[in-house]
């Protein structure tokens, strides 16, 4: 485990995490305490593929898609946290609970994504996360989600 990295950019998260375009959905993770808590930042841009049906003429981000970018900056905050950089980690979403969706998400918004660990420790391979995504301070969708985590892999650098 490490706690000298405190930020992970764009590279970093790629080879920590097996998503790429389109569903890449975290564009940097900030303020990374170990593997208790982190802040992903999303740049929203109407290029994204999913604002070509959701909706033509008033784009909004799928709640889907923000629950999603919550569990990637957790994702990011655990390969940093544990220091599983370079490896083949898999990361797989178990349950999503007690989601709200507060505000719209549009295309040229910055959300950032609040999450913390409320249970898993070191080795294990349950966790569960509180996240919370907001825009210019305004909550825009909160949620607990678990997550099954697979360390059985190995190091590919």
């Amino acid at each position: 485990m490490t706690t000298e990295t405190k930020s992970a950019d764009i590279q970093l998260i790629q080879r920590i995490l097996p998503h790429r375009y389109p569903f890449l959905l975290v564009d940097k993770v900030e303020e990374i305490d170990g593997y208790q808590s982190a802040v992903g930042i999303k740049n929203v841009t109407m290029n994204e593929p999913h604002f070509q049906g959701h909706f033509p003429g008033t784009p909004i981000m799928p709640g889907v898609t923000i629950v999603e970018a919550m569990a990637q900056t957790a994702g990011v905050m655990l390969g940093v946290g544990f220091d599983v950089i370079d490896t083949e980690l898999l990361i797989y979403f178990m349950s999503i609970d007690k989601c709200k969706f507060r505000r719209k998400v549009v295309p040229g918004d910055v959300m950032q994504m609040h999450v913390t660990t409320m249970r898993g420790k070191p080795g294990g391979k349950l966790f569960k996360f509180k996240g919370v995504a907001s825009v210019e301070g305004e909550v825009a969708a909160e949620a607990e989600f678990s997550a099954y985590v697979d360390w059985d892999m190995e190091k590919t650098a």
